[in-house]
């Protein structure tokens, strides 16, 4: 019998050993749940069926973004939303999909079931979908490709930006300041999953903002979705998203986000690990002491997960020896620090993992 768990894309978060003491593998904002939002969840009618044509959600959505509530497209998930309209362009006709040189696992999973080749990095205006994220996953830097679709030419495909990590990020210059950034490119999908910024990763809900003009495509992937794609704690986290009480939080929050990089970074150098510049979200990479072998990576990975540490492993990135971290409270951080010198102190190399 195929094993199952062996197929499934690889995430973050918790797995067959339970909820990790110090979670270091998701991008979540560390200083949630917003209190607002949880609440908002915590009470949401589980008794009945939300609307199926979400009417008032959309025209919340819409006015949030500034753009007719038409232009929403509801989704279970930003996994969900991916799948969805990379099965439009698949009808539509693409032969290929382009993505970052680093991304997402599900970009390329979607792809690959329909039987769309992938191409990554540079430009390639062959590809009828294409994708960007803004900041990027899992290096947390500006995504080229945002630039191009900035300021050159409109294409005949399909573009999305995936602004998963846009209100995490942490620069001064593009730091979230509880609206939808005007700098975002006008021609492309926006697709958009608050609950790593409220810290509520539990709750599935996303939705995207289609570009002006498009309504066939608003109503192809509408077309292709089932039913109430969207739960009433879901309809309950993105109401909140919108409330002006939860927007202050999640701006209050980010400095503590950027004191707590800062800490997490430094500790890690001091560890001799070589940390990945140009990160402009509440997570980074780093190559923890030199290369590895992957048998000896992997030893290294389960010896802190064991330890109720857990990392993410980049090579499903295209980083294999690589690690992305969350940035996580100091007292999560000085736990990482000391089960990394008890577990080197244990090998036989370890004066070169000091």
């Amino acid at each position: 019998m195929t094993n199952v768990v062996a197929v499934l894309p690889m995430h973050g978060g918790p797995d067959a050993a339970g909820v990790p003491l110090h979670d270091f593998s998701t991008n979540s904002n560390a200083c949630g749940p917003c209190p607002e939002a949880l609440h908002a969840v915590q009470a949401a009618d589980a008794t009945r069926y939300p609307d199926p044509a979400y009417a008032a959600l959309r025209e919340g959505l819409g006015a949030f973004h500034g753009v007719p509530p038409a232009r929403i497209v509801l989704a279970a998930s930003a996994s969900e939303f991916i799948h969805r309209i990379t099965a439009l362009a698949a009808q539509q006709g693409a032969v290929q999909v382009a993505l970052p040189a680093h991304s997402y696992g599900d970009y390329a999973q979607a792809a690959q079931a329909r039987g769309l080749p992938v191409v990554r990095g540079g430009v390639v205006a062959a590809a009828g979908l294409q994708w960007a994220c803004e900041p990027s996953s899992p290096l947390g830097c500006t995504d080229p490709a945002v630039h191009r679709w900035r300021h050159g030419a409109t294409a005949p495909v399909l573009r999305v930006l995936d602004c998963a990590y846009a209100p995490l990020r942490l620069d001064e210059e593009g730091a979230w300041t509880g609206v939808p950034a005007l700098q975002l490119p006008p021609a492309c999908w926006q697709l958009w999953t608050p609950n790593k910024a409220l810290g509520l990763t539990g709750v599935r809900a996303a939705y995207a903002v289609a570009p002006a003009g498009m309504d066939a495509q608003v109503l192809a992937l509408n077309a292709l979705a089932p039913s109430w794609p969207v739960g009433a704690h879901g309809v309950a986290l993105l109401q909140a998203w919108m409330e002006p009480v939860v927007q202050q939080w999640l701006v209050h929050s980010l400095g503590s986000l950027r004191d707590w990089k800062a800490r997490q970074q430094g500790l890690c150098a001091e560890l001799g690990w070589q940390v990945q510049p140009g990160s402009l979200a509440n997570y980074f990479c780093a190559l923890p002491n030199g290369s590895h072998p992957p048998q000896a990576f992997a030893h290294m990975l389960d010896g802190l997960r064991n330890a109720g540490i857990k990392l993410r492993d980049c090579a499903s990135f295209g980083l294999p020896g690589q690690v992305r971290l969350g940035v996580l409270p100091p007292a999560s951080q000085d736990a990482l620090v000391a089960a990394w010198r008890a577990m080197v102190a244990t090998l036989p190399n370890q004066k070169d993992m000091a």
